[in-house]
């Protein structure tokens, strides 16, 4: 008789019916292989846990949902017979009131409960020392509400060292906050990371992700819980990375050896992104982003919440939908933004590329913006639909290394618009202006530019491209200057005319998106002026566009096809 081996279990954290799940109010933990007696005991003790700071310090198992339960029955639940934790990470996202550091505080009490390894070192970590204070407080205060005494007993609470210690094995849990750090000193088991979201403006947010992941990997045994709500402003940096990680997973999308299990009570995209009906907005569907829903939150509160936010206008609407139910924000309108910004998001259209307008514009021209160093170089292409004359926008830019330095709040976000394929980063100074004098030439020679007013410039600070542009024969009247200042108004309107009745579409960029945000409009008499909102906020690319606009609203005319086209000698 042969030898039948063994069928290795299967861990699939895809969850493809996450949406109708949520719908039904069921459980959006996928059908693991969990060790069932080690699952019950952690759920057992995380249920016999009090609440420390509600009246009366019930029991978990009567005021925590099950939505934490199956958190704390994967985690603690995947440890094999062999120390392998099959569920090493887990991405829990979901908004505020939902009692997620008090539940995180819980679970880390429970692995300090369940755990055999002596002198283990398990850490509570967030982006401030008061918000990673938040979860050790709250596991304090469990050990204080026990009304047996054992949790006080077994536990020593050293208040002033942020440090519980287990008395029987010397295993601890401790704060630390997040910063470059946080991992001197630590071999930990399990690791806590609280408002993720908080981090993704931090520079050095990803080296540090590494070093946490760094120190994890070398236990067979550890496990890492990142818990967060939703961003206030369009993610960025290490938490748009690991939610769109996270999203990946659990639409099936990442397959192979993988480490996070997502637990991701959101809305799906396409209630997310409609502006005008907002199905996000309809109490009815709020369960479904809503697990602690009749606990810790009730509808009434969240209702009357939610109705003095929008009378306080869009962009609070905005958050607060964004904090509560989780909605994505794509672009973080303000009170004195630009009012092309109110259509922007619908003119989207992911078709446009370069190529696309090459290929169905009959007259295409460019637009362009050159700051200082610490400013982006930002070159806008518009198109002319041949069919519909319609407006079509493409936009570059490039940026050089010192702004990453000197500009540290916005380089992750500029790393995104690099991954994005929207930004460059220069190697030389002038490596700008020698690309976006090629794309011009690029459309020149396609016969796609007009024969004066081709490309509108910002005087100040074109030099270099200029005299790049001239290298190939780009000279005035092709290459024009355009007014800034209040002369540039007549563009400004046109382009949020054009916006509005959906006359011009742009590619998406978020790169774009995010420079529309940073855009102030300040009105002067009757004319406007656009400003960027700090000095970190970039707007160049959006600048690009107006001068753009500013020649394509000349109406012009394309020159025809390149005389080293009919020769078959091409530029580039």
């Amino acid at each position: 008789m042969g030898i039948v081996a063994a069928v290795k279990p299967e861990w699939n954290f895809a969850c493809p019916d996450w949406a109708e799940r949520l719908k039904s109010g069921r459980s959006i933990l996928p059908d693991l292989p969990l060790f069932k007696a080690k699952a019950d005991r952690a759920v057992a003790i995380f249920d016999n846990l009090r609440i420390p700071d509600i009246e009366g310090q019930p029991r978990f198992a009567d005021a925590a949902g099950d939505w934490f339960r199956d958190i704390v029955r994967a985690i603690l639940g995947s440890l094999d017979d062999n120390g392998v934790r099959h569920v090493s990470e887990v991405f829990a996202l979901l908004g505020k009131k939902n009692s997620k550091t008090t539940n995180g505080g819980a679970l880390m009490l429970t692995a300090l409960l369940v755990n055999e390894v002596p002198r283990g070192e398990f850490l509570f970590i967030g982006p401030t020392q008061e918000i990673s204070d938040l979860a050790f407080q709250q596991a304090a205060g469990m050990i204080e509400a026990d009304p047996e005494g054992y949790l006080q007993k077994r536990f020593h609470v050293q208040e002033y060292k942020k440090k519980i210690v287990d008395r029987v094995n010397k295993a601890f849990v401790k704060v630390k906050t997040f910063d470059m750090k946080v991992m001197t000193g630590s071999k930990p088991i399990g690791v806590l990371i609280d408002e993720l979201h908080v981090m993704g403006s931090l520079h050095y947010a990803s080296r540090v992700m590494g070093q946490i992941r760094g120190a994890l990997e070398s236990k067979r045994n550890s496990f890492l819980l990142i818990i967060s709500t939703q961003s206030d402003q369009p993610p960025a940096g290490v938490f748009k990375a690991e939610l769109q990680y996270a999203r990946s997973i659990r639409d099936g999308k990442v397959t192979g050896n993988i480490r996070m299990l997502p637990m991701l009570f959101e809305f799906p995209e396409s209630m997310q992104i409609d502006r005008h009906n907002k199905p996000w907005a309809n109490p009815e569907f709020w369960p479904m982003v809503m697990p602690n829903l009749g606990r810790s939150l009730h509808l009434d509160a969240m209702l009357a919440g939610y109705q003095a936010a929008r009378e306080k206008g869009d962009e609070e609407e905005r958050r607060w939908a964004s904090q509560h139910l989780n909605v994505e924000i794509g672009l973080a309108l303000h009170s004195d933004r630009w009012i092309g910004a109110d259509y922007f998001e619908d003119a989207a259209d992911d078709r446009i590329t370069l190529e696309y307008i090459e290929g169905n514009s009959d007259v295409c021209v460019v637009g362009g913006d050159v700051g200082g160093l610490e400013d982006l170089w930002g070159l806008a292409v518009m198109g002319r639909h041949k069919r519909t004359r319609h407006w079509m926008l493409w936009v570059h830019a490039w940026v050089q290394p010192i702004v990453f330095e000197r500009r540290k709040e916005i380089a992750e976000r500029l790393r995104d618009f690099v991954k994005d394929g929207d930004l460059t980063i220069c190697e030389h100074v002038t490596q700008d202006a020698e690309e976006a004098a090629l794309i011009v030439v690029r459309l020149r020679d396609k016969g796609l530019l007009p024969e004066e007013g081709a490309v509108g410039l910002d005087p100040a600070g074109v030099t270099a491209l200029l005299e790049e542009l001239a290298s190939h024969g780009i000279v005035s009247p092709m290459a024009a200057s355009v007014s800034q200042g209040y002369k540039l108004s007549a563009a400004i309107f046109g382009v949020e005319r054009k916006l509005a009745d959906g006359t011009l579409k742009h590619s998406g960029s978020p790169l774009l998106t995010w420079c529309v945000e940073n855009a102030r409009a300040e009105m002067r008499g009757s004319n406007v002026y656009i400003e960027k909102k700090s000095a970190s906020s970039k707007i160049d690319p959006l600048v690009a566009t107006f001068n753009a606009a500013e020649m394509m609203s000349r109406n012009p005319e394309a020159v025809g096809r390149s005389v080293y086209e009919t020769r078959g000698i091409r530029m580039i």
